[in-house]
């Protein structure tokens, strides 16, 4: 993307907000119950970002889905925070890929705590993969239509006679 005089950068106050401080096994731990937690903001942040297709507009949206991770890791931490991070440790220990099912019964432990403690039940596997309907309250951006140049050069008339082909039909190849 270049950037020219008329760009203009949002400013160090609006890009500065708390930051998750997290290590990968601990987000990995609570990814699942994070995922379904804070959908609604992660989703309306991705449509922001499709939609608009500028980054500086969807500066809020942004803020909203690290407030909700920060609230998430902030439940957790006051409800379940040993059986997490039994969970976040078992995942880092037991294997260089820190796989899942290396680490089932302190998973059980963990989704059992979250389920009692904070009402979230964990989302089944497929649950990312479904289709889901994200109904959002911003209101959708005008289309753009084709690019229109002053100085195009005018298109062929289409009742133009066209000459038959030189060497025959270029359906030919397509069988």
């Amino acid at each position: 993307m270049t950037i020219s005089d008329e760009t203009t950068l949002p400013t160090d106050e609006e890009l500065t907000v708390q930051e998750v401080n997290i290590s990968g096994p601990a987000l990995k731990a609570g990814a699942f119950h994070l995922g379904k937690t804070c959908e609604y903001e992660n989703n309306e942040f991705i449509l922001c970002r499709h939609e608009l297709k500028d980054p500086r507009k969807c500066i809020n949206e942004g803020k909203s889905v690290t407030s909700c991770t920060l609230n998430f890791f902030r439940q957790i931490k006051r409800s379940c925070a040993y059986e997490f991070t039994q969970y976040a440790n078992c995942l880092d220990k037991s294997s260089s890929e820190q796989k899942f099912n290396l680490c089932r019964k302190t998973q059980a432990v963990f989704d059992k705590c979250v389920k009692d403690n904070l009402g979230i039940d964990r989302p089944p596997y497929d649950y990312f993969n479904q289709v889901h309907v994200h109904t959002t309250a911003r209101a959708k951006p005008p289309k753009e239509g084709p690019a229109v140049y002053p100085d195009a050069t005018p298109a062929l008339p289409e009742d133009v006679e066209k000459p038959p082909a030189k060497y025959g039909s270029r359906y030919l190849f397509l069988w």
